[in-house]
């Protein structure tokens, strides 16, 4: 049974391993073809190959233990790695954006044949092929920067998808292959912000799930008798660990020994049912 880490390590690895060559045959096409679209898509699927790296770094120093520096470990490593491929995603799409304004401007035209063509479906199909994977990897490991990886994934199946498009109205129209480009730089933007801000919302925090507060609830219900009026519920996520600090009211003569067992018992609950590290503040009634 694979880690979560081992599912990024082999995922980060077989898409390294396939993008690179895709991005050889792409870029030859594009040589042959004098086609901007075709080149742009051809460095989308190289930037995957690099972002698969930042994937891989970020899975390796997640599982890093706490250490002095770091007590809560190093798990929002994998967050700071889904942003840096989201901004590698954006940087790629402003460089197709400007290639493909300058084909329009000087009115260059691709020459698409059988080859661009091939290459192209076969692009579109190997893409899709890691894109479906990446996505299994992210089920199995619940980590940001592999579904980022996805993402990328998605995003390049696409934009080849947009190019194969072309290549049969390239004949017809000479700006298509300007127009392609600028559709794939807007459709990497997107992608990009997804990434980015899925990853930004975690790493600033965002409030508990439903399902978390309601699990919360009977487990303070099971050890007090009641919810004892549940308060101030914060979530810290740290990659694979997480934090839970809440409030609860006990009556004010309640002594101290009895608080101190309660909030154990709950805390020890919490940790139990919801994998979480639970701090209990108590207020008086």
């Amino acid at each position: 049974m694979l880690d979560k880490h081992s599912y990024a390590y082999k995922e980060g690895i077989i898409s390294i391993i396939v993008n690179t060559l895709l991005f050889v045959v792409k870029l030859w096409a594009g040589k042959v073809s004098f086609s901007a679209a075709l080149i742009a898509d051809a460095w989308h699927t190289l930037s995957d190959s690099i972002s698969s790296f930042v994937v891989i770094w970020g899975s390796w120093l997640s599982r890093k233990p706490a250490d002095d520096r770091h007590p809560f470990g190093h798990g929002r490593a994998e967050l700071i790695a889904a942003l840096l491929v989201g901004a590698f995603l954006a940087f790629i799409g402003y460089e197709f954006l400007l290639e493909g304004v300058d084909r329009l401007v000087e009115k260059e035209q691709a020459t698409f044949g059988t080859i661009a063509i091939v290459v192209t479906i076969v692009s579109i199909l190997a893409k899709e092929g890691l894109a479906q994977y990446a996505l299994f990897a992210y089920r199995k490991s619940g980590m940001s920067s592999v579904k980022a990886d996805a993402w990328h994934h998605r995003s390049d199946a696409l934009s080849s998808v947009v190019v194969l498009f072309g290549i049969f109205l390239g004949r017809f129209f000479w700006w298509i292959d300007g127009v392609l480009s600028i559709i794939i730089a807007l459709m990497l933007f997107f992608a990009a912000y997804k990434v980015i801000v899925d990853g930004s919302d975690r790493l600033l925090g965002t409030e508990p799930d439903e399902d978390v507060v309601v699990k919360l609830r009977q487990i303070c219900t099971d050890v007090l008798g009641s919810h004892q009026s549940l308060h101030h519920i914060h979530q810290h996520n740290y990659g694979p660990h997480s934090e839970l600090t809440f409030h609860i009211k006990l009556k004010g003569n309640t002594p101290l020994d009895t608080c101190h067992v309660l909030s154990t018992k709950i805390e020890t609950a919490v940790k139990a049912h919801l994998k979480m590290e639970a701090t209990v503040h108590i207020d008086p009634f």
